[in-house]
């Protein structure tokens, strides 16, 4: 999960999974599918995003394909949540699954590229302390923090069975 302190990369509404991960990238692989993740929208995202940066978006980030490989490149690169007033299913629920916190914020839009972030998924509250603001998410329920806490699904799902 998060808590650690990151920049913001802030794109507008309908960010959909074929932005996320182009067509042309799912056979190569999740570092090809990363390499190029959001360069439709911001042709420098994936070069220099830094682990532990956050995803700001706006109304229905992620809609579109049902495809993984979304939230995968955002995992891979390092990404410590995605934050938007509202997202599309299944990307939203691909995104826990890999253990990629994804809140859902009304405020998201008060976030500006490049300030400095920090999450706490249990409370929902993110602290921008660029503008030395807080904004009120929707906290998740324990089951889908357990999950994110654990990597992901399936590392949770290894650890229960054990």
């Amino acid at each position: 999960m998060t808590g650690s302190e990151g920049a913001a990369w802030v794109f507008g509404d309908n960010i959909d999974t074929d932005q996320l991960a182009p067509g042309g990238t799912l056979k190569g692989g999740v570092e090809e599918g990363a390499s190029q993740c959001l360069r439709a929208v911001n042709p420098d995202f994936a070069g220099q995003v830094r682990k532990g940066d956050f995803v700001v978006g706006g109304r229905n980030f992620g809609i579109g394909s049902s495809r993984e490989q979304a939230a995968q490149a955002l995992c891979h690169l390092g990404v410590a949540a995605v934050i938007a007033p509202s997202f599309g299913g299944i990307f939203y629920r691909n995104a826990l699954n890999f253990g990629l916190l994804a809140l859902v914020c009304a405020e998201a839009g008060k976030i500006s590229q490049g300030d400095r972030l920090t999450a706490d998924p249990e409370t929902g509250e993110v602290r921008n302390l660029s503008r030395g603001e807080v904004y009120d998410c929707e906290p998740l329920p324990a089951h889908l923090l357990e999950i994110v806490s654990a990597g992901g699904l399936v590392p949770y799902l290894e650890r229960k069975l054990r």
